[in-house]
């Protein structure tokens, strides 16, 4: 009896000894996946997550990337492990059978996105945009604001002649009268308002919470965890940081993207950084984004946005 009770105590020993060893265990690098735009450059630039990853052997490798979708398939494939994007991109990604999940989020910030118009359109409420050329990113975080939008007004998303077009090129149709409405995010909404003089028409405040989310590839998060779980703490740091230095972030974020300074704190100004984990409310929301996509076609199957939960938030 008393072997059988010491062989059961060494093997418990040895079983937790080799989970220590195990939770010890540090990738030699992480890849991070970035936007010029979003907070993750702000991470880069500022150098706390290096710096701190530096002290524990732990290399920090940067990509960036000119949009959501396309990083999104680099955390897919493997080429890096961490990524930023707005609420659509993660849906599209679920679509395509990525094995990614979600650690945090950003939070909701609204006032962020928004439908404009020229200053003297005739154009006065969403309701008016029956029939008119509506220029956005297809598939964007701004694609749900505007069938939002548009449902509110009692109206459907084949209301409107949709234009789809990447920022630079609706900013160019926008300028020459091409499209008579543009729904765009910041902080190229703070640029065509400080530039060209843009009228709000409507934002998301009342319609759709609109997030960043902080997502990972699923072998990467559950292989190193405690590791994810620092980079979510950098982040949250950096945003107490941000909302408390805006002029400063601005000045980062300027260095970055090109654009001048003041535009970035009109951006700012209605921006709130954070990092909060994931709650069941917050899938729910994202997942009634997914289902309108399935709904009007831009999604092609259904997708279950909680299938993306972090095996570290179910324990």
């Amino acid at each position: 009896m008393k072997k059988i009770v010491l062989s059961g105590l060494i093997a418990a020993a040895l079983s937790a000894s080799a989970f220590n060893v195990m939770a010890e265990t540090a990738p030699k690098q992480v890849t991070i996946g970035f936007q010029k735009a979003n907070i993750f450059a702000l991470l880069k630039y500022r150098g706390t997550l290096d710096a701190e990853f530096k002290k524990q052997g732990i290399a920090v490798k940067w990509v960036e990337f000119p949009a959501g979708p396309q990083m999104l398939e680099g955390l897919n494939v493997g080429s890096i492990d961490l990524a930023a994007t707005g609420d659509a991109p993660p849906t599209f990604a679920q679509a395509a059978q990525a094995d990614l999940v979600y650690l945090a989020h950003s939070p909701a910030n609204p006032k962020t996105e928004a439908i404009v118009v020229p200053e003297n359109s005739d154009i006065k409420t969403v309701a008016d945009l029956k029939g008119k050329r509506v220029a956005l990113n297809k598939g964007s975080d701004v694609n749900y604001l505007l069938v939002s939008a548009l449902e509110n007004a009692g109206l459907s998303y084949k209301d409107v002649k949709a234009i789809y077009l990447p920022p630079a090129d609706a900013r160019a149709a926008f300028q020459r009268g091409a499209v008579d409405a543009w729904v765009i995010w910041d902080p190229y909404y703070a640029e065509v308002e400080t530039n060209a003089k843009a009228r709000l028409i409507k934002n998301a405040e009342g319609l759709v919470p609109h997030y960043t989310f902080y997502l990972s590839s699923r072998k990467f998060a559950d292989t190193y965890p405690q590791t994810a779980k620092q980079v979510v703490d950098q982040l949250g740091t950096l945003s107490d940081w941000a909302n408390k230095n805006p002029e400063e972030a601005a000045k980062i974020l300027s260095t970055s993207t090109g654009l001048p300074q003041p535009i970035w704190q009109r951006a700012i100004a209605r921006m709130p950084f954070g990092a909060e984990r994931m709650t069941p409310e917050v899938f729910k929301e994202q997942q009634a984004l997914a289902d309108k996509f399935t709904q009007i076609g831009l999604l092609p199957v259904k997708v279950n946005v909680a299938s993306a939960t972090w095996s570290l938030d179910k324990k």
